[in-house]
Parts: structure tokens; C-alpha cells; sequence
């Protein structure tokens, strides 16, 4: 049998579906002829079927060293180390292919999408245009055009083109995950969700419709349910760099760090390319408050090609802002926001480290971002209203800052449901299942420890002041936002009305279990703060199970704790704060949950700091708190400002300077736009 039979009958082989065959018959010829060049292509595409990705690339590696090897072997090779992330040999052989072959329309298309994948959004737009002008109906390169276009910025194209690859071939998947990564963007959480799963019907190994399925879910703030889903895509695709670095991210948001770092480790090792697993990476060691690993990390992946990219510049701007070092920050975003100049996101986390003046160059530029004929996703969009409104409070031209900010405030508020009436029969069913009763029946059973502190009140109400003065003592470490209490106080169910028929044997375990969470945060000090400002809903739950720990709660001015929050977008889901109606009647149910724990709670326990109070006399607040945790006094804490343990709150850049009095009593300066805020506090314009 000839070379050229032999190969002829090892294609009919492998075409009808006899693997072992086509093979037996590859290595004939290759034992007659080593290396040759068309054997060693087919061993590949049947490796890459297989799964074995790397035995593919080295395959399709000798194929193309042949003097006559192909187009097609070369845009074979491009593909496969596409999907390897070796984007550099990708497009290497990608250029090969169409300089050897220009009408070959799927090289066009695989050097497009490897363009598309290195930030080369232009040539690779011109690649898939090329495609389709040889094959106008080609489903597949209508699909890729829709991702270049959608990552230039051109959303209503990709729509258009992802809608036309489903009209041509209705049954691919591709499109409908895709979409779903649009319509998410654009906070159509249902339809995003709808085509994911449409995806998953027609295609249920496809990862992508797996993982953007997870992040709709993400965005709804269901972390579970995101988990839920990146787990089935790694039941069958276990070492999915993109799964695994998703995966990361969600137990990040669940608090469940170990784990999170363990999976970002296994994503980096499934594919040490992937900017994605980089970034997932230095997310997960910033929570654990590791700055060095942290940084490498997120500068390995803003060194990387890809879609992570941008979001990585941005990242490691954002590591240098919350460990307080701020020139370097502000450099960090100044590379971002160079070779990302429409970055939504770089622009808004910079305009929070930034003071703007009336001649500002980073006003316009930021403004012409919101221009109509600039098209930005919702969620872009929704940034950039904040950081402009941002830019315009820090001028002191309150009209034009309000403009901006309802607005910002008015599309946050439409991407979800929120209902006041409930939230507050919640809060009054908290105070009365947590009635003195209830508190005397199960006091004195819950855990013994004294290690925790609670720092808790309004979000935006001196929280993150406080936590940063306690833990500049020696004594004591701040933990940031703990989800714990919460998930501690859920545990039973039904909250607040599981703790009605709770026995008082149960309390201890609970108890522990928080204190098992939170012990390696201490870093061996005596005392470890939590200033989740939320916990102030469970401040009887902390009495019962961990009657041994003390309360802070701050207090601020009502309105200008209203207006900061209305001021800011928050990152952690804050749904009641983007209305000034819904703003103000959350702040008097707060007020009224406050009242009746500081009708319950014993004072050797609990205390009140006023905000207002610390900027007046810093010294004597210090020594009230420190006294009532039983330290001594240190100096230390009046040089909050100059510690350099890591801060992640809306507050981060305030707590990085010395206490100033221009906060208080900021809400006059914008009293006639706080109307409905006034009116909602029962508060009097001045």
C-alpha cells in the first residue's frame, strides 16, 4: 500500500468513527517514513478529539516543520495553541495560514479569534469581516465578529451578529452563551440567565454558557447558586482554567478563603497562560490581606494577552489604594487608564483616590464617556455617572454633581427589587423575637470567648474609622467585613424566628463555630475586629451566642450618613441606598432596631461612638473605647491614618489621611436637592 492510500484509507477510518484503526495506520506510515508530515496532522486532530491537547500541538509542531505542509496545518496549530493560551505561537501560525492561503476562510477566522483574544480588536475585526465577505452565511464567523465587536465597545453589532449566527443555525450554543454575557452586562439578569441556560440545553459541555450562567448569578448577588453552577462545568472539564479561577472568585465571596485560594492555585496550574487564573489568584490573596503574593500575582496577569487584562491593571491599582500605598496607586491607574483610556471601571476606582479641581483634563474626558453616541454597557454607564458626580462634589458644582448622581442612582435602583415595607416589618420582627425574655431564657449558654469585637452601624457612618483606630493598637487586628454572623444567624433558618424555640445548648456550638472562623485572623492578638456595619441586624445574635464579646455601634448625623451613602456604589449590595425615599425610611428603622438594643443589651458590653465626637476630641473617643475593651492606653491610635494594614470599604482613601472636620454636617451644602431624604427622616431644611 502506497503513503497516499494508506493515508486515504486512515481519514475513511477515522471519518467514520474507527479511532483505532486510523491510528494503526498513521504509525504504519510513520514507521515507513518518520515524521511525515500528514500522519502526524491526523495523530493530532485525533489527540485534540481526545482531549489531549498538548499530544495535539506537538503533533500538528512536526506536521508544519515539513517543507509543503499546508495553510490548514498551520491554522490547525493556531487554533490548538489558542486553546492552550500560547497565544503567541497561536498568532504566529495564524499569520502563516493566511500568508500561505489568503481565501482559506478558516484561517481568517482562527487568526480573528486569536487577534480577538490578544487585545488586537481592530485586525482581528478585519480577519472575521474577511471571513464573511468569502462566506457571508458562515454561523461561526458571525459568532466571532459578534465578541470582537462586543470587546471594541460596538454592543449593538455584536447583538446583531449573534442574533444572525442563530437565525442561520438556530442549534448553536455559542450565540445564546454569548448573549448572555451581554445582557448581563447590561443588568437583564432574567434574559441573561434564559440564554445561558438555552446554551447548556444545546451544547451541556459547553463551559462558557456554564460560567457566564455563574457570574448572572453573581451579579444577583447568589453566590451559591454561582457556585452551584461552576461545579457542574468542573464535574465534567476539571482542570477548566476559566472554571477553576470563577470557581475562586465565588467562594471568595462566600468567605470561604482556604478554598478559594486552593482553587485559584489549581487554575493557575491548568493553565500557567491564563490571565484570568492570575487575577482570580490575587483577588483571593488581597481577602487574605497578602500583598506581596497578591501583587505578583495580578502584575503576572496584567503582563498576560486576553480578556483579563484591563481588569487585572485595574486590580493591582486597587491592591496599591487598599494597603495605602497611594502614589503608587495612583500610577497603577494611570498606566490603566493608558492603555485602556475607556476603561468604565479604572476611571471610576481612580476618581475615588483623585481631589478634582474646576480645570480638571480628567473631567471631560470622563464626562465624554456618558455622550450618546459613546456606547458603554449598563453597567459602564452606571460607573461612570458615579465618578462624574464623584468629580463635580469635589469641584462644589452641586448641580450639575446631582445630575449625575440620581441618574447613577435611578439605573442601579432599576437592576433590581427591593421592598421597604418588608425591610422594615423584618427589622421590627428582629426586635421582637430578641425581646428581655428571650435574652434572660438563653443568656450566659453561648461561647466564652472574648476574642471578638464588634464594630457595627450605618454603612458610611464612621465604621471603617473606628476599626482603623482600634486596630492601630497592639493589641488588637482588624478583620475588615466578615460575612460570619450573618451565616452564623441563617444557619437555623427562617431568621429572625429560628431563634424563638432555639435550645440554650445550641448557643455554644454557634458561638465556637464563629470563633473557629475568625481565630487565624487575630494573628495571635487578644482581640479581633469585625466592622460588617450589617451586624447591627444581629446584634442580639451576638449577645446569645457570644456573650463574652463587645459591641460598638457608631453613630452618625442621619443625613449625612444618607447622603454618603446615596454618594456612593457600593460593592457588596447595599439595596436600600439608591433611593432617597427607601434611604431615609431604612435609616428610622435602623434608628428603631438601635433603640430597642440599646434598651437590651448591658452596657458592660455595648457601647455608642458618635462620628462627630472623634472628629471633635479623637483622643478621648480612643481612650472611651479602649477602656471599654480593657486596654491600655497607646498613642499609637491617634496615628490611625499611618497604618498600613489593608482597607476594603468605601471608606479606604478617607482613613488614609488624618481625621478632618469637613464631613460633618456636609448634608447643608446640598440641602435643597435631600427633599425627599428630609422628609423621609422627619428632618427640617435649614
Amino acid at each position: 500500500m502506497s503513503v497516499q492510500d494508506a493515508l486515504g484509507q486512515a481519514y475513511a477510518h477515522w471519518n467514520a468513527g474507527q479511532a483505532d484503526q486510523a491510528e494503526m495506520l498513521c504509525q504504519r506510515i510513520l514507521a515507513a517514513w518518520p515524521g511525515q508530515s500528514d500522519a502526524m496532522h491526523l495523530l493530532g486532530l485525533m489527540a485534540h478529539a481526545y482531549g489531549n491537547l498538548d499530544m495535539a500541538i506537538s503533533h500538528l509542531r512536526q506536521a508544519c516543520r515539513a517543507p509543503r505542509a499546508p495553510a490548514v496545518y498551520f491554522s490547525n496549530l493556531a487554533e490548538m495553541c489558542r486553546q492552550r493560551g500560547l497565544l503567541t505561537e497561536a498568532e504566529e501560525a495564524g499569520r502563516r495560514a493566511v500568508a500561505m492561503n489568503n481565501t482559506l476562510a478558516g484561517a481568517w477566522n482562527n487568526l480573528g479569534i486569536i487577534l480577538q483574544e490578544s487585545g488586537k480588536l481592530e485586525e482581528s475585526r478585519q480577519c472575521l469581516e474577511r471571513v464573511l465577505g468569502l462566506q457571508p452565511d458562515n454561523a461561526e464567523a458571525h459568532n466571532n465578529l459578534g465578541n470582537t465587536c462586543k470587546r471594541l465597545g460596538l454592543l449593538e453589532r455584536a447583538e446583531q451578529h449573534w442574533l444572525r449566527a442563530l437565525a442561520l443555525k438556530p442549534s448553536y450554543a455559542e450565540p445564546h452563551s454569548n448573549l448572555s454575557n451581554l445582557l448581563n452586562d447590561q443588568g437583564e439578569f432574567d434574559r441573561a440567565a434564559s440564554h445561558a441556560r438555552q446554551a447548556i440545553e444545546l451544547s451541556p459541555q459547553m463551559a462558557d454558557a456554564y460560567v457566564n450562567l455563574a457570574a448572572v448569578e453573581t451579579a444577583r448577588q447568589r453566590h451559591g447558586e454561582a457556585l452551584r453552577w461552576l461545579d457542574s462545568l468542573l464535574t465534567f472539564a476539571p482542570q477548566n482554567a476559566i472554571g477553576l479561577a470563577s470557581r475562586a472568585l465565588a467562594l471568595k465571596q462566600l468567605d470561604r478563603l482556604d478554598e478559594a485560594l486552593d482553587t485559584a492555585q489549581r487554575a493557575v496550574a491548568a493553565n500557567p497562560e491564563s490571565g484570568e487564573a492570575y487575577n482570580a489568584l490575587g483577588l483571593v490573596l488581597q481577602s487574605l490581606g497578602r500583598f506581596e503574593p497578591a501583587l505578583a500575582a495580578t502584575s503576572k496577569a496584567a503582563s498576560l494577552p486576553g480578556t483579563a487584562q484591563e481588569k487585572a491593571l485595574v486590580n493591582r491599582a486597587v491592591l496599591y489604594m487598599e494597603f495605602g500605598r497611594t502614589a503608587e496607586a495612583a500610577a497603577a491607574f494611570e498606566a490603566a487608564l493608558k492603555a485602556y483610556p475607556l476603561s468604565a471601571s479604572a476611571h471610576f476606582n481612580a476618581a475615588d483616590l483623585h481631589s478634582f479641581t474646576a480645570d480638571d483634563p480628567r473631567l471631560p474626558a470622563m464626562e465624554a464617556l456618558l455622550a450618546p453616541e459613546v456606547t458603554l454597557s449598563r453597567n459602564d454607564r452606571m460607573l461612570m455617572h458615579f465618578a462624574v458626580a464623584k468629580a463635580y462634589m469635589d469641584i462644589g458644582h452641586v448641580d450639575r454633581a446631582f445630575h449625575y448622581l440620581n441618574e447613577g442612582n435611578r439605573q442601579k435602583r432599576a437592576s433590581f427589587t427591593y421592598s421597604a415595607d418588608d425591610t422594615g416589618r423584618w427589622m421590627q420582627q428582629i426586635a421582637e423575637v430578641f425581646s428581655p425574655a428571650l435574652l434572660e431564657r438563653l443568656g450566659g449558654h453561648g461561647a466564652t470567648s472574648t476574642l471578638p469585637v464588634f464594630v457595627l452601624g450605618m454603612p458610611r457612618s464612621g465604621t471603617t474609622l473606628v476599626e482603623q483606630v482600634l486596630a492601630s493598637h497592639p493589641s488588637v487586628q482588624g478583620a475588615g467585613e466578615l460575612m460570619h454572623m450573618q451565616r452564623l444567624a441563617e444557619r437555623l433558618g427562617n431568621f429572625p424566628h429560628g431563634f424563638a424555640t432555639l435550645a440554650p445548648e445550641q448557643l455554644a456550638p454557634l458561638g465556637q463555630g464563629y470563633v473557629d472562623k475568625v481565630a487565624p485572623l487575630a494573628q495571635g492578638h487578644r482581640h479581633v475586629v469585625d466592622k460588617m456595619p450589617a451586624n447591627f441586624l444581629y446584634a442580639g445574635v451576638i449577645r446569645l451566642a457570644l456573650p463574652g464579646a463587645r459591641i460598638i455601634h457608631v453613630k452618625r448625623d442621619p443625613v449625612d450618613t444618607c447622603l454618603s451613602c446615596y454618594s456612593k456604589l457600593f460593592t457588596s449590595e447595599q439595596a436600600f441606598s439608591y433611593d432617597l425615599v427607601e434611604l431615609g425610611r431604612f435609616h428610622r428603622d435602623y434608628q428603631t432596631l438601635m433603640a430597642h438594643w440599646r434598651a437590651v443589651l448591658p452596657a458592660s458590653h455595648f457601647m455608642e461612638v458618635e462620628y462627630e465626637a472623634m472628629v471633635d476630641d479623637l483622643e478621648t473617643e480612643a481612650r472611651r473605647m479602649l477602656d471599654f475593651l480593657g486596654l491600655a492606653w497607646d498613642p499609637a491610635c491617634l496615628d490611625f491614618h499611618k497604618s498600613r494594614r489593608a482597607v476594603r470599604t468605601a471608606s479606604v482613601n478617607q482613613v488614609r489621611r488624618p481625621l478632618y472636620r469637613s464631613s460633618a454636617g456636609r448634608w447643608r451644602n446640598y440641602a435643597d436637592k435631600l427633599g425627599p431624604l428630609l422628609e423621609a427622616l422627619e428632618v427640617s431644611a435649614p
